[in-house]
């Protein structure tokens, strides 16, 4: 398949390298023109302009994009849309809101083109290797770009999940539930090294990541930061956040639903930027070693 993709940031340069590895055909452009350059350098078709990728893809054209959520993806709509014409496919997979992302089918579906909102899991390993990827739209668009899922994403790694909006609104629930998961396992983590035991938390990891019941990639990734440091002393246990949980716990409130735990992993966040423990360092590390987050380093 031929595409372009619009953004070569850490997430986006993977995904691409990962297409490119599968055969497909690959229009890149970004701001950045070295990102361009290195992408060109591995088989893509650089282009120096929206225009001029634009004019490189057949019609109907078909263009991934991977630029921060915000005014960032308005500008790169608004200035594609004279580009574009009746039956385009446009995806944004980014971790746009939800309500954003209704707003722009909209406006698109205005102009002929199609808008597709497409959560993206699975981190820079994902993406490099094997995505997660939840989609929304129309599903007629859906089912053309489904030749590049099959590639993009591990077995059984994506799916359609209903009108626009509900692929983004998917992946920010999917992220709620993650920040919970993140701040049980520091929590747990704290304990043990409070416990007076003389516990090698590494240790206690790796055999947790074999075969208990909270084994996963997550558990997998808390052993290759504790292998690092016991302690994680190499990081503060200041915690950012992208958006996300808090736009779970809004879309909570609006729905009435009661989601305790991610709305505390949420506010424990905030309290984690003036006071550290443990806990908080261990869910910092966890956010660099899946997604390369920063980490605020320890003087």
């Amino acid at each position: 398949m031929k595409a372009g993709i619009v953004g070569l940031g850490k997430m986006g340069f993977n995904m691409a390298e990962h297409l490119l590895e599968c055969g497909h055909k690959l229009v890149a452009f970004d701001l950045a023109e070295q990102a361009v350059a290195s992408m060109a350098e591995k088989g893509a078709i650089a282009a120096g302009s929206l225009q001029e990728l634009a004019g490189m893809l057949d019609t109907p054209r078909l263009i991934w994009l991977m630029v921060p959520a915000g005014a960032p993806v308005d500008s790169t709509l608004e200035q594609l849309i004279p580009l574009l014409g009746p039956g385009d496919i446009i995806v944004d997979g980014g971790n746009s809101h939800y309500k954003d992302s209704e707003r722009r089918a909209d406006r698109l579906r205005e102009e002929g083109i199609t808008f597709l909102d497409a959560g993206t899991s699975g981190g820079l390993e994902g993406a490099r290797h094997g995505a997660c990827i939840m989609v929304g739209g129309e599903k007629a668009a859906y089912d053309l770009l489904e030749p590049l899922l099959v590639d993009l994403c591990v077995e059984n790694g994506y799916g359609y999940m209903g009108r626009s909006g509900s692929g983004h609104f998917a992946k920010m629930v999917h992220n709620g539930i993650e920040y919970g998961m993140m701040q049980a396992m520091g929590e747990g983590f704290n304990l043990l090294d409070a416990s007076g035991y003389d516990f090698d938390l590494a240790e206690v990891s790796r055999v947790w990541a074999h075969g208990s019941v909270i084994r996963g990639w997550l558990m997998d990734l808390m052993v290759q930061a504790l292998q690092k440091d016991p302690k994680l002393g190499y990081l503060k246990g200041s915690i950012a956040d992208s958006g996300e949980g808090r736009w779970t716990v809004e879309a909570a409130l609006e729905h009435e639903v009661s989601i305790p735990v991610i709305a505390a992993s949420l506010f424990n966040r905030y309290r984690s930027r003036s006071d550290e423990n443990l806990s908080d360092r261990a869910v910092a590390a966890l956010r660099h070693e899946f997604g390369g987050h920063a980490f605020i380093n320890k003087p």
